[in-house]
């Protein structure tokens, strides 16, 4: 089978702190003042790559935030250049790594669209015959000749993953940034790009949404602090990705940084002390850290304790009537605190919602994630052990929002 991408070595040092000289000035204040800082400084955000990916292979790249799975995308995109090592790729690449990435802002989504495909080296003939299809994915014809600093996020991200996708490189490269977009828009990219897979193309996918990377690629690059931890069929590199993540005292959740008007930046369940198991009785915290890029009036949160057979053993929610949290730009932490947890012994997962105040508009939907063991200690029964059931007892809530002092609302729906 022919290769499509051959990497060789590769790493990607940054200089941080380093010394420019500006003016006289500064040059003589660093002269004076280099011996008490150390300005010098240096970051491998990659270190030692290598991995070859044949024609018509998807393939996905997982990892922490900051595992260096971004910077490997860039530089297979050529946006910037490896410190050493080489890369190799067989056919043009189209990309999409950032919202408005290779979008002129002052052009209107149509003059853009060609211009990608003179980027890519296609005649305006071929990228015509594209046009139409391109638009009609992309849902934007009513804006197409507004320019292109004038969409929302979301518009841009349908249009450029319109246009990476129908442009018909040899290799698409697609980052995580499709988590500005709506659900539907989300499975409708998905299924292109194993549409674009089964055409014999090659797919680079990068994601923290395991579901995704399970349903599109067959085999996976796993990076751990900018190094190969290993490279596998997907199914095996995802589990050793999450044994790896479940290993630590938190079960956390990293969404990716999004531009939409408000999303989930950060979810994790947290133990009532340091150090201790989570267990019958004890406190269990759930932590959202909430990003509002635009005033978002009316928002609501809910979240669903989910068991292994994904029955929802806990629901818990939060009106704007009691808290209009995303009636302010910024970013605000929310805990709901559960004082005395009493689950069955087993793994559980959290899935979680944010929508608006009539819970029908759906603003973003994580599913089953921040997987936690929950055990049973120190309670005998004389007659009968604990065994398995669905059943479980919650009791009440404290929502507790940054800087304030709890409220408590009573709202868990038991399962019996």
């Amino acid at each position: 089978m022919n290769r499509a991408i051959e990497v060789e070595a590769i790493s990607k040092r940054y200089e941080l702190g380093r010394h420019k000289s500006g003016s006289l000035g500064d040059s003589l204040r660093h002269i004076f003042t280099r011996d008490r800082v150390e300005e010098d400084s240096e970051f491998w955000a990659l270190k030692n790559i290598s991995f070859q990916v044949n024609e018509g292979e998807a393939v996905g790249i997982i990892g922490r935030n900051g595992a260096g799975k971004s910077t490997l995308l860039k530089i297979l995109s050529r946006i910037t250049y490896p410190t050493s090592g080489n890369i190799k790729l067989f056919g043009r690449v189209s990309s999409l790594l950032e919202v408005g990435t290779g979008f002129h802002p002052e052009l209107s989504g149509r003059e853009n669209i060609y211009l990608n495909g003179t980027i890519l080296g296609m005649r305006r003939s071929e990228v015509k015959a594209k046009f139409d299809e391109i638009v009609e994915f992309s849902g934007v014809s009513k804006f197409i000749d507004t320019p292109i600093k004038h969409y929302s996020s979301g518009m841009k991200v349908r249009l450029a993953f319109a246009v990476a996708a129908h442009l018909e490189p040899e290799i698409l490269i697609i980052d995580e940034v499709l988590a500005v977009g709506d659900f539907d828009f989300q499975k409708k990219c998905l299924g292109k790009m194993q549409q674009v897979a089964g055409e014999g193309r090659t797919v680079l996918f990068v994601s923290h949404n395991m579901e995704a990377v399970q349903k599109l690629t067959s085999s996976c690059v796993y990076l751990v602090e900018g190094r190969l931890n290993c490279m596998s069929d997907t199914k095996s590199v995802i589990g050793r990705y999450l044994q790896r993540s479940e290993s630590g005292l938190n079960s956390t959740y990293y969404n990716r940084v999004g531009s939409s008007d408000i999303y989930m930046k950060e979810i994790k369940v947290v133990r009532g002390f340091a150090g201790v198991e989570h267990s019958w009785g004890n406190e269990l915290t759930v932590e959202f850290d909430i990003v509002i890029n635009r005033e978002t009036k009316g928002a609501c949160l809910s979240f669903q304790i989910v068991n292994a057979e994904n029955v929802n053993v806990g629901y818990y929610w939060l009106y704007a009537s009691d808290y209009d949290f995303g009636a302010r730009e910024g970013e605000i932490k929310i805990k709901c605190v559960i004082p005395e947890a009493k689950l069955f012994e087993g793994k559980y997962w959290i899935t979680t919602w944010l929508s608006d105040r009539s819970g029908l508009r759906l603003i973003e939907n994580l599913d089953r994630i921040c997987s936690f063991d929950f055990h049973i200690n120190n309670i005998v029964h004389d007659e009968y052990p604990w065994a398995p059931s669905d059943a479980t007892y919650l009791d009440k809530a404290n929502w507790v929002f940054e800087g304030s002092s709890p409220v408590t609302i009573k709202m868990p729906r038991l399962r019996q």
